[in-house]
């Protein structure tokens, strides 16, 4: 089997013929993508994003552009404003998802998946931060290896942007990429991005489990329980409820409440506080035995 046809069968597209959108932003993951895709016999839109953060980027939608002419395939550019400084990787991400259509396909890698891992390891993340990118159908190339999918784009007709940016060691992921899995990889004799993704895999599938198993808490919402009830369940039947009723959802998605934030309400389910407050501005307090989140 050659190359392509190896990574074709790694990846997880749509059937042939279906319309997709694709996040390309000109490197050599996307750009692989984009070949795949067309591959894949896919009706693809291309999307790119113009950040202007760099005096390049005009440069580098342009080249998007006359790809998406030389293969054939639709091609819009979006433009966003996101100025330098901290947490540039965040706001820019904020920004891109602001902008592209709901369920593009983006050019995330194995070698992602492994790495975002470790981010949320070390952001102290519970289950389902140590599972990302799982059967998520945004990500057709989460079990293909980002050094193939290079190796494929450099023997094709198309030349990728490669952005300094990713070697920049301000950027945790860069750090974690050039530093923190290489130590990884030396200390345990092997390449353990296979491990990280199959270990997300295991853990996925421990986390759907728990998610049908909590179908019927689910239903409940905070003002329907008594709180006797409540302190009556197992802790981690408890936290993982909170964490559901508790997550507050934006432009970027659902976001869970921290695991300092659950503690602090199953403080008031104790009755160990009358009230506590949450990032976003939430409230959860306590009445006699009733909760109310405002």
């Amino acid at each position: 089997m050659n190359l392509e046809a190896t990574l074709l069968a790694q990846s997880h597209f749509p059937p042939a013929g279906s319309k997709v959108d694709l996040g390309v932003s000109g490197g050599p993951d996307s750009l692989g993508l984009l070949l795949l895709a067309m591959r894949a016999g896919l009706e693809v839109h291309v999307h790119h994003v113009d950040h202007h953060a760099r005096s390049t980027s005009t440069d580098e939608a342009r080249h998007v552009a006359q790809i998406c002419a030389q293969v054939g395939v639709q091609f819009t550019c979006h433009d966003v404003s996101v100025d330098p400084g901290g947490n540039f990787e965040s706001r820019a991400r904020s920004a891109r998802r602001g902008v592209l259509p709901p369920g593009v396909l983006t050019g995330h890698t194995m070698d992602d998946l492994a790495e975002t891992v470790l981010l949320n390891m070390m952001r102290g993340a519970g289950v389902d931060g140590l599972s990302p990118m799982v059967a998520d159908p945004s990500k057709p190339l989460r079990d293909v290896r980002r050094s193939d999918l290079h190796y494929y784009v450099a023997q094709s007709s198309v030349v990728p942007l490669y952005d300094e940016s990713n070697e920049d060691p301000a950027f945790v992921r860069n750090r974690v990429r050039h530093e923190l899995l290489p130590v990884f990889c030396d200390i345990a004799g092997r390449d353990v991005v296979p491990l990280l993704a199959r270990q997300a895999s295991v853990i996925y599938e421990d986390r759907r489990w728990l998610e049908q198993m909590s179908l019927p808490d689910l239903a409940l919402e905070i003002e329907d329980v008594d709180c006797r009830v409540l302190r009556d369940w197992e802790p981690a039947r408890l936290r993982r409820w909170l964490r559901v009723r508790l997550s507050h959802h934006d432009a970027d998605g659902t976001h869970p409440p921290s695991s300092d934030e659950v503690d602090r309400a199953m403080a008031v389910i104790r009755g160990d506080v009358v009230a506590t407050e949450f990032s976003g501005g939430a409230r959860l307090s306590r009445s006699g035995q009733r909760l109310t989140l405002d």
